[in-house]
């Protein structure tokens, strides 16, 4: 097996979760999605922000922009603190700028090969080495995209679990497996 083929595995799993939990969003009115929670980035809007932010500033630094902002982000502040000019006014918009990273992201996906693994990935720090400009391999952003999708997305069903849904998305691996199998 290529090393490019569980890449695209977990991408492809982050794509169907997100969508998953975009559907139980849809169901929240507006005080629910800001409802403040002691987790995550406080509250599901902002969680869903973060998730947004975080996939569209890896996936241009995978592309050569080291210094992406995500719109309505305020240089300075961590990814998803949507305060800035261009924010998604609502969940609809959000989920349409998705859609239409979704399509970037396939488009980088789909010409990935095993050499581009190695290349040195280069973003500017917005977290720990505050504006630092820091290497790492595309093997690892494309890991770290993936895992951390994973694990602020539990974050996000914690939230709508204390929002009252009782009807959570799928979240794990194998139940996109398990829907996907042949019998």
């Amino acid at each position: 097996m290529k090393a490019v083929t569980p890449i695209l595995r977990l991408h492809e799993h982050r794509v169907w979760t997100n969508h998953h939990l975009w559907e139980s969003c849809r169901t929240l009115d507006a005080e629910q999605l800001h409802q403040p929670h002691e987790i995550g980035q406080g509250t599901l809007w902002k969680t869903l922000c973060h998730l947004y932010a975080a996939e569209y500033v890896w996936l241009s630094a995978l592309q050569g922009t080291d210094d992406a902002v995500a719109p309505g982000d305020v240089a300075g502040k961590l990814p998803g603190n949507q305060e800035g000019e261009g924010a998604a006014k609502d969940l609809a918009e959000l989920i349409q700028r998705w859609q239409e990273l979704d399509q970037r992201w396939s488009a980088y996906l789909g010409a990935l090969t095993p050499e581009d693994l190695d290349k040195t990935i280069y973003r500017k720090s917005s977290s720990s080495y505050q504006g630092q400009r820091i290497g790492s391999k595309a093997m690892d952003v494309l890991l770290h995209v993936a895992t951390h999708a994973h694990y602020t997305t539990a974050q996000a069903i914690n939230m709508l679990r204390h929002s009252g849904q009782t009807d959570m998305p799928p979240s794990m691996l194998i139940t996109l497996a398990r829907s996907e199998a042949v019998t």
